[in-house]
């Protein structure tokens, strides 16, 4: 019996990888994408059973490419960021939150395009939002925006390409590259004052949020779901 084929979109780092790392374990041919031969490079490294390929998630024509080269795809997931989005919506630049939206919401549906024609019948789509987009922290409606775009694809989705599953995630703080633009200090005590406010009381790694993303990706009962997975921080005020 073949091994199952999973191609993970954006994962050279953070859940990304942490993702790919488990579907490995998991029996499965992984394939990942990124945009940067830097951290390709160092994944090839650490993780010769990773294979990479180079390109940008929001170009659909490279991802159809890359597709192409695989073959027939079981999993499907797609966990693409952006440093961009938040701020105070009277000082929100609209050029920035477009930027913001290029890099996530259009590029998991340029993604998600890309790749249908070679989902397998079986197959799943799993993709990453987060907590902003379900929850009422001030200063951060256009990243709340970008995040709830991509959650919204779910349910349609779910139907409309049924019976392959679709499915997100929605995490809330996970200590990931995505907080690197900060200070470590600063970021460490952050972390600490984030978590005591959290009813988890945990700050999620990157590992805690693949657990998730594994279990809905391969799970056929489960479609048309946004998992929430942010330790509560959509029922307490962090502001």
């Amino acid at each position: 019996m073949n091994s199952p084929v999973a191609l993970v979109v954006g994962g050279t780092s953070g859940i990304g990888l942490a993702t790919a790392r488990q579907l490995r374990d998991r029996g499965a041919t992984v394939h990942i994408v990124g945009r940067g031969k830097q951290r390709l490079d160092e994944v090839a490294g650490t993780d010769p059973e990773l294979i990479g390929h180079r390109a940008d998630g929001a170009d659909r024509a490279a991802i159809a490419a890359v597709a192409a080269v695989i073959g027939a795809v079981d999993w499907l997931v797609v966990t693409l960021a952006g440093s961009e989005g938040a701020g105070p919506i009277a000082e929100l630049d609209h050029t920035m939150l477009r930027r913001a939206f290029d890099a996530k919401f259009w590029g998991h549906l340029a993604t998600i395009q890309a790749v249908l024609p070679r989902l397998a019948p079986t197959g799943s789509i799993t993709l990453i939002g987060a907590v902003t987009a379900r929850a009422g922290m001030p200063g951060t409606a256009g990243i709340a925006a970008v995040n709830g775009a991509v959650e919204a694809m779910v349910k349609p989705l779910a139907a409309e390409l049924a019976p392959i599953r679709v499915n997100g995630i929605s995490p809330g703080f996970v200590d990931t590259p995505w907080w690197s633009g900060l200070p470590e200090e600063v970021r460490r005590d952050y972390f600490a004052r984030a978590a005591q406010a959290l009813p988890a009381r945990h700050i999620a790694t990157a590992e805690d949020i693949a657990d998730i993303t594994v279990a809905v990706a391969t799970n056929r009962t489960i479609t048309g779901t946004v998992v929430e997975a942010d330790g509560g921080a959509r029922l307490v005020s962090l502001a």
